[in-house]
């Protein structure tokens, strides 16, 4: 059996690869393996549950509560709630766990179950493999050890978590909103509540589009992933900005005055100097990943900050963050970490965090964004090669060699083998689109050479 638990918690189509059984199995794997760790120690164990609109997170919420209260664990039902917002009231509450049941941005048919140890960080690597390593030990017959009686857990829903959450969103604001127009895309999702209500409590004229959920409809045309809608509506109702999250709402992307897009690189620049001004930007050190853009690293060294990159993946900035202590850091895909207020990606806060930039320097969201430019990145699949020889091959070693003296201080080359699938992503950047897209193929015809 592959891994399934993936970077961010595993996913499948709901019923189908993620089903109510495995979602009970993992959930009683999970307390079993944490109580193994120590975690629930001279005291009874207290999970917070939330999950996304989708329709198949109804099924699976309740498999996941039946395993936790079958294996003796307290569980707080919080309902439709971002992850973040899950995250942070496992850490406020006190609880010993938490689970999110989304897929973020994916499409509506398939569903997730991500966890989060005490403090609403995510669980580590060996956590997660020994999760797996019970789960299937006890899904090919050997029993449980069941608590009965008083020892089991006891189901209760929590409704003070939407309160609770916006009230923190709001305290790590160092500015309000007031007369900014604010038009939110909600992708039919979790923060179809949360954000509008966080927005209009900081002061902001809101307009909404997205916040409809019906289980069915989640990122379908809208969201993060589809920013059509916002790009018009900033426009036709002339607002000051348009901010969109995905289905979870732990990421954000961003439309200026004229409907321009502003992707998680820009959004990263202008907070970094929003806070290294408030001087809360720790180390003047941005963390992000090798799929920035190079305009991004060339921004933030000429402002004089620094900038550390990590592999693809939110959770391997995180790691980075909290080992070095850094405040700030996320992907261009719109995941932004703030770790004085957040401990994983959190689409509303981010949003809040841009607006009130706007807001308290009187300048446009465009003019704030100039501040990096972004270089033209062509990106090529490869697929049906052999990956795992991207890093030994001498002859596509002398490709990117070739590849990276033509393209100089101005260009970027970067070959990254798929996590899931049997291709190779070959990324470049240049300063101009044409030589970009003429090195790529060049390097994409190399990667077939010598790895097909």
């Amino acid at each position: 059996m592959g891994r399934l638990f993936g970077t961010d918690g595993v996913r499948g189509v709901a019923n189908a690869d993620l089903t109510a059984e495995m979602a009970l199995g993992l959930s009683v794997a999970a307390a079993h393996v944490l109580a193994e760790a120590g975690t629930f120690e001279g005291h009874k164990p207290v999970a917070v549950v939330g999950r996304d609109p989708r329709a198949s997170g109804e099924f699976l919420e309740a498999a996941v509560v039946a395993g936790l209260a079958s294996a003796g664990v307290d569980v707080l039902r919080v309902g439709v709630l971002p992850t973040p917002a899950v995250a942070f009231l496992t850490g406020s509450l006190g609880a010993d766990l938490g689970v999110m049941l989304s897929a973020s941005h994916n499409a509506m048919p398939d569903n997730g179950v991500k966890f989060f140890a005490r403090g609403g960080h995510k669980l580590a690597d060996d956590l997660e493999d020994r999760i797996e390593g019970v789960y299937e030990e006890h899904r090919t017959g050997a029993p449980w050890d069941r608590p009965t009686g008083a020892g089991v857990g006891r189901v209760t829903s929590y409704d003070e978590g939407l309160d609770q959450y916006v009230a923190h969103l709001l305290g790590a604001l160092p500015h309000r909103l007031d007369g900014l127009k604010v038009v939110l895309d909600e992708a039919h999702g979790a923060a179809a509540r949360v954000s509008p209500e966080a927005f209009t409590r900081a002061g902001a004229e809101i307009v909404t589009i997205g916040a409809e959920p019906d289980g069915l409809n989640i990122n379908d045309g809208c969201g993060s992933t589809h920013l059509g809608q916002l790009k018009a509506a900033v426009v036709e109702h002339g607002a000051a900005l348009g901010i969109a999250h995905d289905g979870d709402a732990d990421r954000c992307l961003a439309v200026d005055h004229e409907g321009n897009e502003i992707d998680g690189d820009q959004i990263l620049a202008v907070l970094a100097l929003a806070m290294r001004e408030r001087s809360v930007l720790r180390a003047d050190t941005v963390v992000a990943t090798v799929m920035s853009n190079l305009g991004f690293k060339l921004a933030l060294e000429r402002e004089g900050l620094k900038l550390v990159q990590t592999a693809v993946g939110d959770r391997y900035v995180l790691e980075e963050m909290k080992e070095h202590g850094y405040a700030l850091g996320g992907e261009q895909s719109g995941h932004v970490i703030i770790l004085d207020h957040a401990t994983t990606g959190d689409g509303t806060l981010t949003g809040l965090l841009l607006a009130a930039r706007v807001a308290e320097s009187g300048r446009t969201l465009k003019d704030l964004a100039s501040v990096m430019e972004r270089l033209p990145q062509v990106l090529i699949n490869v697929p049906d090669v052999d990956r795992s020889r991207v890093g030994t091959s001498t002859e596509l070693a002398s490709a990117v060699a070739d590849a990276e003296r033509e393209l100089g201080a101005t260009g970027r080359v970067l070959l990254r083998p798929s996590g899931t699938e049997p291709l190779v992503r070959v990324m470049v950047e240049a300063a101009d689109i044409d030589q970009a897209r003429s090195v790529a193929g060049r390097l994409a015809d190399a990667v077939k050479s010598a790895l097909g």
